[in-house]
């Protein structure tokens, strides 16, 4: 019992001893710490407000205020540790063992990150384009470090890692796409009259651009009608609208004036032996 009461008595001297010798220093590099968050917050802050008038893409902003904050951090950590008498040399050797050893388990990762900021400084597409890319294709909603979002027609979200975007086919549409569609009329049709009507429906729809102009013309004979193709460019997010609206109005003004659409037939004779 006098052991065991020695003992405790031994542990509570010891750690009194050791919270004298270090726990003002230790407070001391909690504060110095909590002081790097709070410096790393403002100045970040201020530097994403100055990046803010340099007309600079969004990516690129959070990349650098990340930057900055991580490495206010950092000094004021090295501060910490030096408060707390910690070297710094070989902290720094084992954590240069560590990050190899980090690095390999996740190469992945690495890679992501690297064609990450590939593509922000590149700029091969920007926020709001239109892009199809490894098999897929939607507008830009967001750029990362790790992966490239896309907002797909029927509203989906498509998630790229980086990877799969740098070294890749990339066919940037931008923030206009050309509709392609087209329309057949009988041989004996006004032709001019018919690319005359079209062009007014499309002039009346508000999602069709006026620049670049549309292109309207005939592009195929076939064997029951001549193929116009109607082909105006509008916004991306418009396309699926516009093909409807279009389509519905071409229709409706034929109808009014007269104007035939045939549909494809054949006729069948049986001579009799």
């Amino acid at each position: 019992m006098n052991e065991q009461v020695a003992t405790i008595g031994h542990a509570k001297d010891t750690l009194l001893e050791l919270a004298i010798r270090f726990g003002p220093r230790l407070a001391t590099a909690i504060l110095i710490l909590a002081a790097g968050f709070v410096v790393g917050r403002w100045v970040s802050g201020w530097f994403a407000r100055v990046l803010e008038k340099r007309e600079l893409e969004p990516p690129i902003r959070a990349l650098f205020t990340r930057v900055v904050w991580a490495l206010c951090v950092l000094l004021f950590g090295i501060m910490a540790l030096q408060n707390l008498g910690v070297e710094l040399l070989p902290l720094v050797a084992g954590l240069g063992v560590a990050g190899a050893g980090v690095a390999l388990a996740t190469q992945g990762v690495l890679s992501n990150v690297v064609a990450g900021l590939s593509i922000i400084f590149a700029k091969p597409f920007k926020i709001g384009e239109y892009i199809a890319i490894a098999g897929v294709e939607g507008a830009v909603d967001s750029i990362t470090l790790f992966s490239t979002t896309l907002t797909h027609a029927d509203r989906s979200r498509i998630v790229v890692p980086n990877r799969k975007v740098v070294g890749e086919i990339l066919h940037n549409y931008g923030r206009i796409r050309q509709l392609e569609l087209t329309v057949g009329v009988a041989y004996d049709t006004d032709l001019s009259a018919a690319l005359a009507l079209i062009r007014e429906v499309l002039d009346a729809n508000p999602r069709v651009l006026r620049d670049p102009p549309a292109v309207v013309q005939p592009v195929q004979l076939g064997d029951s009608a001549v193929a116009i193709a109607v082909r105006p460019w509008v916004l991306v997010q418009d396309q699926g609208a516009a093909a409807g609206e279009v389509c519905g109005a071409v229709l409706a003004a034929f109808r009014a004036r007269g104007v035939v659409m045939p549909f494809p037939q054949r006729e069948v004779r049986i001579v009799g032996g």
